[in-house]
């Protein structure tokens, strides 16, 4: 019977055959790292759930997006004067109009030679862009005296009703309700209003009164 010997000579044979087995591994080890990282990209590829069909966009509803209480909001011009202030109890935005909604709302409006104008109502509703107003009860419209392009003194002009439209660029102040105009000491009754300020020509209809203060 023979038996095997653990002799130094075997060991260092057992030593080089196994460096020729790596030395030829080391050669196929690079291929066998790419091929198992091309398994393991096709494995999550399948493990990973494919993406959802984008759905129908969401409907814009009437619902406020956002909303403000007790606020103040103002605007400057670029040299740091005040352009305009508008205070509210409370303000809602509604997306599907593009509207916002104030509550007990004034605002405080600077024109172009810093005359001061005032626009106060129980509710105003602007556009996004904040060029048209709608002015829903005690709606008042006050622009104070000042002065105009060439030196001329502008009386002070108020505009009272239970709806006013103001659009700010061209001035344009509108009803289709009764209205009352006051200029200086005047003041003139109407069903409805079409103001022009550009041209401070106000087109009055309907029932139309007017009470002129005596003139020095």
């Amino acid at each position: 019977m023979a038996v095997a010997m653990d002799t130094p000579a075997s060991r260092q044979g057992l030593r080089r055959r196994l460096a020729r087995w790596w030395d030829r591994l080391s050669i196929y080890l690079p291929v066998l790292l790419m091929l198992l990282m091309a398994l393991a990209s096709y494995w999550l590829l399948r493990a990973t759930p494919e993406p959802e069909t984008p759905g129908p966009a969401p409907e814009v509803t009437h619902e406020p997006d956002y909303f403000m209480r007790r606020f103040s909001v103002k605007v400057f011009e670029p040299g740091g004067a005040l352009k305009t202030e508008l205070y509210g109890s409370e303000a809602r935005h509604h997306p599907d109009t593009g509207t916002m909604v104030v509550d007990a709302a004034r605002i405080r409006s600077f024109g172009p030679q810093r005359q001061l104008s005032t626009a106060t109502a129980r509710q105003i509703t602007s556009n996004d862009a904040g060029t048209e107003f709608l002015l829903e009860g005690d709606a008042a419209v006050v622009r104070q005296a000042s002065r105009g392009l060439h030196g001329e003194l502008l009386p002070r002009i108020e505009f009272h009703g239970e709806q006013l439209r103001v659009v700010t660029d061209p001035e344009h102040i509108s009803s289709e309700k009764p209205v009352v105009l006051v200029r200086g000491q005047d003041q003139i009754t109407a069903d409805t209003l079409d103001y022009h300020g550009d041209a401070r020509v106000a087109e009055l209809t309907g029932r139309v009164k007017a009470a002129f203060a005596p003139r020095p």
